[in-house]
């Protein structure tokens, strides 16, 4: 098994052995995913007890589960007699009976029944027959899972992120839409173009006419943190890539903005948000200047949402809000783009079964919703994204993806050359994900990196 150090990454410099060795997968395999916290559902999916989702990843299957106690458990998902899957999908059950031999559990894990028991005399321990339990955490309306009974507990894994975020209440989210599709790309190839904004200027060009989009990014313990270079974590403005141009109507921005994060990726704007936006045009003069404008946007659509009866989150401040950035990479495999507070756009990343060339690439769009008005959302899950109805921006992401991949194979490439500052997070990640797999608590009092300094040029 080749040797992989941490050492040999630097800020610029990722080797493709990573993305491309089977070896690596293996590794992954035995040393990362049984050993990581890492998101298995939404408590949306296990709202009521009985209800239960079965969560892949590689050759492990895991049974999360509410009880009829109404607690949240997590269980591998194989009879301990023969080794059959119990469960697939998602569905509400309080016994789950194997279809080989009838052995039966309850929803907690606990076996009820075993068929002609007398025949193993005292063989079988309680041990032997329940469930084998895997450690289960939520957060963020996300239920977590780790197969790792010595794993870090969740709350510290999580940091210092979650001290960043918690204000803005995602446990209080709800999908407005759900799709999961199947990319051609390792799962840190497809993550790698949703960890960074570099890209921005080129693939989503046009988002260039309203988002001044030089990006800085830094590592916060595992994870990675990602904003803009403006310091407000909202980049309104034209990019200073474009030519100059006088747009005397700063309302004018917002308007492109709300326009197209509507058709374009329909995610990160509720339609109450954009409708209070269309107020700037009645009720804001368009010779105000950019600080009265954002104000009284934002003002609107906090209006907005407390009118409806979806409310707003307490506490945020514009300090608070600008310190937990704009995108956050939670090691390893997720990541989510938080904003517009009351709509954020969640990202999972995780092989697609055992085959190191494929992603199963999940996302969700949340909103923020009154009481008892959240919708419900079908599941959709595609082969191929073009039939996926996905709107232009993944659509820009999703032709680029498999050109990396590909690429990446050439002799003549070596490694990847991320920017040290706007994909500093990506680095990070990589490095992060090296010491994990030689050591899973190697990292688990890393502390944040001071904020790195942006050329003068920039």
């Amino acid at each position: 098994m080749p040797a992989y150090s941490p050492d040999e990454i630097r800020d610029d410099w990722v080797p493709k052995d990573d993305f491309l060795d089977r070896a690596f997968h293996e590794l992954e395999k035995e040393h990362l995913w049984p050993k990581v916290w890492q998101i298995a559902c939404r408590e949306d999916e296990i709202a009521q007890a009985g209800d239960y989702v079965v969560y892949d990843i590689i050759d492990d299957s895991i049974i999360v589960a509410r009880g009829t106690d109404g607690a949240v458990r997590a269980f591998h998902n194989v009879c301990p007699h023969r080794g059959t899957l119990l469960a697939e999908g998602r569905g509400n059950a309080k016994q789950f009976v194997c279809p080989f031999h009838g052995w039966r559990f309850g929803n907690d894990g606990r076996n009820i029944k075993v068929i002609d028991r007398q025949d193993w005399g005292a063989c079988l321990t309680k041990e032997d027959i329940d469930l084998v339990p895997v450690q289960v955490g939520t957060w963020g309306g996300f239920v977590w899972i780790n197969m790792d009974p010595d794993c870090q507990p969740l709350d510290q894994f999580l940091a210092p992120m979650k001290a960043k975020c918690e204000l803005f209440e995602f446990e209080k989210l709800h999908p407005a839409w759900y799709k999961t599709v199947t990319v051609p790309a390792n799962w840190k190839t497809t993550l790698g173009a949703f960890t960074e904004f570099y890209h921005v200027q080129t693939t989503h060009s046009q988002m260039l006419s309203y988002t001044k989009d030089y990006s800085v990014s830094r590592a916060m313990g595992r994870h990675g943190w990602i904003s803009y270079a403006g310091g407000t974590g909202l980049p309104v403005g034209r990019s200073d890539r474009l030519p100059p141009k006088e747009i005397a109507d700063f309302r004018e921005y917002l308007f492109e903005y709300a326009d197209q994060f509507r058709d374009n990726l329909k995610a990160m704007q509720t339609d109450r948000a954009y409708e209070a936006t269309q107020r700037l045009r009645t009720e804001v003069a368009a010779d105000a200047p950019a600080e009265e404008v954002l104000g009284k946007w934002g003002q609107f659509i906090y209006e907005a949402a407390v009118e409806s009866g979806a409310g707003w989150p307490e506490g945020l401040t514009p300090e608070y809000m600008a310190e937990s950035g704009f995108d956050w990479h939670v090691f390893p495999n997720t990541a989510f783009l938080h904003p517009a507070v009351e709509a954020v756009i969640w990202y999972r990343f995780r092989p697609c079964g055992d085959d190191h060339e494929k992603t199963i690439f999940d996302v969700w769009s949340l909103e923020r919703f009154p009481e008892g008005k959240a919708p419900d959302v079908v599941h959709e899950v595609y082969d191929d994204w073009r039939d996926g109805d996905y709107p232009l921006i993944f659509r820009q992401d999703f032709e680029n993806i498999p050109r990396v991949q590909k690429g990446i194979k050439s002799r003549a490439f070596k490694a990847g050359r991320p920017s040290p500052i706007q994909e500093r997070a990506v680095s990070h990640f990589h490095r992060t994900l090296r010491r994990f797999l030689a050591d899973p608590h190697a990292d688990d009092a890393l502390e944040p990196e001071p904020m790195v300094e942006v050329p003068a040029t920039a």
